[in-house]
């Protein structure tokens, strides 16, 4: 039976060794008076925890360079961080995300490096000094497929080791899946977190071929 910790805040909780906020807590209900998150940066989403469960199993190395795209508040950031002392960089497309992200990251004392940029903008170069791309539910619209799979030959051709992407089960995340089957090693697998609670979906792993 896990350990069960009482937190002095019910609007903060803990799932795989990092605490999040409730989107009612006080500092986030703030924070939206004054930043208005545009592009579905309002909230931690659950296959969030499908990529924290599935490192925690397949893991990075430690103190790994990492890229979280698409990162809104930043929780796989953070994980990565406080997991595995990784020296992470968050990048999204709204700026707005970033003092959520701050807060998080106070919370669980680590530091995030931001990036705010276009997926499809940028450049081998701007990913050369990465080891591994993360990211979650970052396949929500039909546009966004072809770049990220551009960005995966980006990255792999500017020495990234391996992208891992998280997934409810999207039609065009299985897109973005068959697209990186054709030039890359990808491993797709349907996956589960049990913290905070249940939730299934999908995660594929993709490496440079062989």
């Amino acid at each position: 039976m896990p350990k069960l910790e009482r937190l002095p805040d019910p609007n903060v909780y803990k799932a795989y060794g990092i605490y999040l906020m409730e989107t009612r807590h006080r500092l986030i209900r703030r924070l939206r008076k004054a930043y208005t998150p545009s592009v579905h940066g309002h909230k931690t989403w659950d296959s969030s925890f499908l990529l924290m469960d599935y490192l925690e199993h397949v893991p990075l190395t430690r103190r790994a360079r990492v890229l979280e795209i698409g990162c809104g508040w930043g929780p796989g950031s953070i994980f990565c961080a406080s997991r595995f002392k990784a020296r992470v960089t968050a990048l999204d497309i709204d700026k707005d995300v970033f003092p959520f992200l701050d807060v998080l990251a106070a919370l669980n004392d680590v530091e995030i490096t931001h990036m705010t940029a276009r997926l499809e903008r940028l450049k081998p170069e701007d990913l050369a000094g990465f080891d591994v791309i993360i990211g979650s539910d970052i396949c929500f619209w039909d546009s966004l497929v072809k770049g990220l799979h551009r960005l995966v030959g980006k990255a792999f051709d500017a020495g990234v080791q391996r992208v891992i992407v998280t997934d409810p089960g999207r039609p065009t995340f299985y897109e973005f899946c068959d697209l990186a089957r054709r030039k890359h090693s990808v491993e797709l697998q349907e996956w589960y977190a049990v913290e905070p609670a249940y939730f299934a979906g999908e995660v594929v792993d993709i490496r440079p071929a062989a």
